[in-house]
C-alpha cells in the first residue's frame, strides 16, 4: 500500500527530480484579495534481526512522510534511513511524553551516551540504537551531526514560544537540516550546493512542522509560534488556544508560511548545481509544498478541517 501511496504522490507531482527543491508550477504564496512539538525508549525488544522492522514501524506510525521518503531511497541506503529517522522520532517524542523537564533531560542523556557508545562499537541493547550503529558503520556518518540534533532537541524541552522567526529557523537548521546532511552522507553526497539546499529545506520543514502542530498544541494550551510575528499583528497566545480565526491571526500564519516558502525558493535556486545523486534526500519537499498549497487554499486558516484530513502525504508532525 505504501508503494501505491508513493506512486500517487508521483502522479500528482511528477518525477521527483523535477520536484527536487520546493514549489512547483503553483508558484508563489499569494495572499487572497479579500485581505486588503523515554530513558531507554523501547519497553519490549524485538527478536533477532527485528530492529529494521521496529524502526520502520515506528516511522510508519509517527512520521509517515518520512517512512514514504525512506522507502523511495536507493536500496543500499533504505534501512539506514529508517534508523536515522527513527532516531529523530525517538528524540522528538520525548517532549510530548514527559511532565517534568528532568525526565526529558535524562532521556536525552540516554541518547547522548548511546551515540558515544555507538562510536565505540558498543551500542545499547535498544533497536533504534542498534540500527543506527549499523548505519554509522556502513556510511561513516558524522558524529557531531547526531550530537547536534540531541543538543538542540534538549534546548527545546522548555514549553515556551520561539522569541522570533530566527530562533525557530535556528532550531530547524540544527535538527531538520542536520538530518538532511546525514541523509546526504548516506547517499554518498558531500557537496556544498547540496548542503546549501539541505539547509534551506530543513528550515522550511521546521517552520511547516511548527505550523502543522499548532492546532494539536493549542488544544493542550500550548503555543510555540514566534512571538515577534504574533506581537506585530496584535495576536495573543490565547487567540490560538481559542482557535480564533480572525484576520490578524491569519496574518500571523501567512507571514510564517511565507518564510517557509522563501526557504524552498532559495533551495530550488541551487537545483542546477546539486548532484542528481542527492535528489532522493529532498523528497520531503513534496509534503512541504503540499501543506503550503493547502493552507493558502483555505485563506491561511490554520484550524481549517481540510488541513487535518488523513492523506497519503500527511502525518502527525515530529
Amino acid at each position: 500500500m505504501a508503494a501505491a501511496m508513493a506512486l500517487s504522490c508521483r502522479a500528482r507531482y511528477g518525477p521527483c527530480s523535477r520536484q527536487l527543491l520546493g514549489l512547483s508550477a503553483r508558484g508563489r504564496l499569494v495572499r487572497p484579495a479579500v485581505w486588503g512539538r523515554s530513558a531507554a525508549p523501547a519497553s519490549s525488544q524485538p527478536g533477532p534481526g527485528g530492529e529494521v522492522k521496529y524502526c520502520a514501524e515506528l516511522l510508519r506510525k509517527r512520521d509517515y512522510e518520512g517512512f514514504l521518503c525512506s522507502l523511495l531511497l536507493p536500496a543500499e541506503s533504505r534501512t539506514s534511513a529508517f534508523a536515522l529517522r527513527a532516531f529523530n522520532v525517538e528524540l522528538a517524542q520525548i517532549k510530548d511524553s514527559i511532565t517534568q523537564k528532568t525526565i526529558g533531560l535524562m532521556r536525552m542523556q540516554f541518547w547522548r551516551k548511546a551515540v558515544e557508545d555507538i562510536y565505540c562499537d558498543n551500542p545499547p541493547h535498544q533497536p533504534v540504537a542498534i540500527e543506527l550503529w549499523k548505519a554509522i558503520k556502513k556510511h561513516n556518518l558524522t558524529k557531531r551531526w547526531l550530537l547536534k540534533i540531541i543538543d538542540e532537541r534538549e534546548k527545546n524541552l522548555d514549553d515556551r514560544a520561539y522569541r522570533n522567526i530566527q530562533e525557530l529557523e535556528t532550531y530547524a537548521d540544527n535538527t531538520y537540516s542536520t538530518l538532511l546532511y546525514l541523509t546526504l552522507e548516506m547517499l554518498g553526497v558531500r557537496d556544498i550546493h547540496a548542503d546549501h539546499a539541505a539547509s534551506h529545506i530543513g528550515k522550511a520543514q521546521g517552520i511547516v512542522t511548527c505550523l502543522r502542530a499548532t492546532p494539536y498544541h493549542s488544544k493542550r494550551r500550548k503555543v510555540f509560534l514566534p512571538m515577534d510575528i504574533c506581537m506585530l499583528h496584535g495576536v495573543s497566545q490565547e487567540d490560538f488556544i481559542r482557535a480564533n480565526q480572525e484576520r490578524n491571526v491569519r496574518d500571523v500564519i501567512y507571514d510564517i508560511a511565507s518564510q517557509a516558502h522563501v526557504h524552498l525558493e532559495h533551495a530550488r535556486s541551487f537545483s542546477k548545481n546539486v548532484p542528481v545523486k542527492a535528489f532522493p534526500a529532498f523528497l520531503y519537499t513534496v509534503a512541504l509544498e503540499d501543506y503550503l498549497y493547502k493552507i493558502q487554499k483555505v485563506d491561511f486558516n490554520i484550524f481549517h478541517p481540510s488541513l487535518h484530513k488523513k492523506s497519503p502525504c500527511s502525518s502527525v508532525p515530529t
